[in-house]
């Protein structure tokens, strides 16, 4: 059973399960999944998936639920969130590739930008994507991120360079294009 924390319709955020840690590992070493995560070149065993878990569960990491089945079928969190400058960095995966262009992580980032910026107080989110990921970046868009640099030639996929592109957002644009979750 998840304990939701955040609720939409398409999904909810829960806190991360020990439990898991074997369909993670499993979408850790697909590589069509790893391709567009920075951790693609390693060999994730369920051991070092556990201790993974276990890490970044007590921090603003959290499971991606679908709110029908209740299945799990990614997850995210905030990380290197600095509450003097109120700052943080989103990571987000969706691991069950059926669940991919169906608007789950947009409405899983909404869920939790809102989050950040009503009860942790954050006022601006990073983002890195790598610039073949243009799916991942038109949701980034949608969510109301904005494209602020590239880190040209950063990263060699496949044997071909690729630009690393930073995206943030601030409460302004948040709220501009989704008004819902203004209180």
């Amino acid at each position: 059973m998840y304990i939701k924390k955040l609720v939409g319709k398409k999904c909810y955020l829960a806190p991360m399960r020990i439990e898991d840690a074997e369909k993670y590992a499993v979408w850790a070493n697909d590589q069509e999944v790893a391709e567009y995560l920075h951790f693609a070149s390693s060999i994730i065993g369920l051991e070092t998936e556990r201790l993974i878990i276990d890490r970044i569960s007590k921090e603003h990491n959290y499971a991606i639920v679908d709110t029908v089945s209740d299945e799990l079928i990614g997850n995210m969190g905030l990380m290197k969130i600095n509450h003097l400058d109120r700052t943080a960095e989103l990571g987000i995966f969706i691991g069950n590739k059926a669940y991919w262009s169906k608007g789950y992580g947009t409405e899983a980032m909404c869920l939790l930008i809102n989050y950040a910026y009503q009860k942790l107080n954050l006022h601006n989110i990073i983002l890195n994507v790598y610039s073949y990921n243009e799916r991942a970046i038109k949701a980034y868009e949608k969510v109301g991120f904005k494209k602020i640099g590239a880190r040209r030639g950063a990263l060699i996929r496949n044997r071909k360079m690729h630009d690393i592109i930073l995206m943030d957002i601030i409460p302004e644009d948040f709220y501009a294009k989704h008004p819902e979750f203004e209180l």
